[in-house]
């Protein structure tokens, strides 16, 4: 083998939506101002009793079904996430219990929102190693149970899901070489910390690194994964927010790609909004199959991590 392939993706979100006429409820902000702001319109919110591990379960169970493997057939399970409140047994560990994993290789990763895309790196490095040979890749967030209900400039941004992915070993490495750093000097910029714990940032750091520094290192991913910028069919970013999204996607030059959105229904999942925004473009069909997708995420710790992918 030389390398790994995606073979199928799954995603799962909470039944209950919050619009941002809901939110208006809670804190003095507005629809209008939401949606030219970040662009956002509807965030899903999990009940009380709904743990980041059932949200990674149901994406996962998904992914796995359309996969065609058993859960026998997995040797590695990666959980990206950094809303988990349990510390052991880890999330991973949860979800092939579940699932009816047998045994393997069973990790939780911790670098927020570019999580996922870490992660999958990761799968394809196992891969390629001879370490695994069918991995289950998953990001899941709860950013609402770390949501300051009061703090308007933060709590029109959060959402909750789960996107997952399985990967196989391949003859033709399907999953291009990763193009992965951070910016540890202004990590503190984004933080999920306190008593009780809550999620705060400084929105113009962030803004002002992504939109300025990683575009070029999302031009240095389709360069590692031999592909130019406008030959790309999909460009699936970490959902932060439109006024990130955008910027990031004009500055890259994908002038035929499909760019992922799914912010403005969705929110901002952390590790779980590329993978979510993934599974559902492959859902909708509207990705030729074989086509080069640029998966790209970034976020808490002033961290990225992207990759070109073959749409499976």
């Amino acid at each position: 083998m030389s390398g790994s392939r995606l073979v199928a993706t799954g995603h799962y979100q909470p039944a209950k939506i919050m619009t941002n006429d809901d939110l208006a409820e809670l804190v003095d902000t507005s629809d209008e101002w939401i949606s030219k702001r970040v662009g956002i319109r509807t965030r899903h919110v999990a009940e009380d009793g709904e743990s980041v591990a059932d949200l990674a379960t149901h994406a996962a169970a998904k992914a796995l079904a359309g996969s065609g493997l058993n859960p026998s057939d997995l040797d590695l399970v990666l959980v990206a996430t950094c809303t988990q409140t349990e510390r052991a047994p880890n999330v991973a560990s949860r979800v092939a219990a579940r699932l009816g994993v047998p045994g393997g290789a069973l990790m939780d990763l911790g670098a927020s929102c570019s999580g996922f895309t870490h992660a999958l790196a990761q799968a394809d490095h196992a891969i390629r190693a001879g370490a695994a040979t069918h991995a289950l890749v998953v990001g899941a967030d709860k950013m609402t149970a770390v949501t300051d209900w009061t703090d308007r400039t933060t709590c029109v941004l959060t959402g909750d899901g789960a996107g997952a992915a399985v990967v196989s070993a391949s003859e033709e490495a399907r999953i291009g070489p990763v193009v992965w750093g951070s910016a540890p000097e202004l990590g503190r910029a984004v933080r999920i910390e306190g008593a009780p714990t809550r999620f705060s940032q400084d929105g113009q750091t962030v803004y002002r690194w992504a939109t300025t520094r990683l575009p070029a290192i999302a031009r240095q991913a389709c360069e590692r994964g031999g592909v130019r910028p406008e030959d790309l069919a999909a460009v699936v970013l970490h959902q932060a927010n439109l006024r990130i999204i955008d910027p990031i996607a004009d500055k890259l030059g994908a002038v035929n790609a499909i760019v992922a959105r799914d912010v403005v229904e969705s929110g901002n999942t952390s590790a779980a909004s590329v993978p979510l925004a993934l599974s559902k473009l492959l859902e909708r069909g509207v990705v030729p199959q074989g086509a080069p997708m640029l998966l790209f995420g970034f976020g808490g710790n002033l961290s990225y991590a992207g990759m070109v992918v073959r749409c499976p």
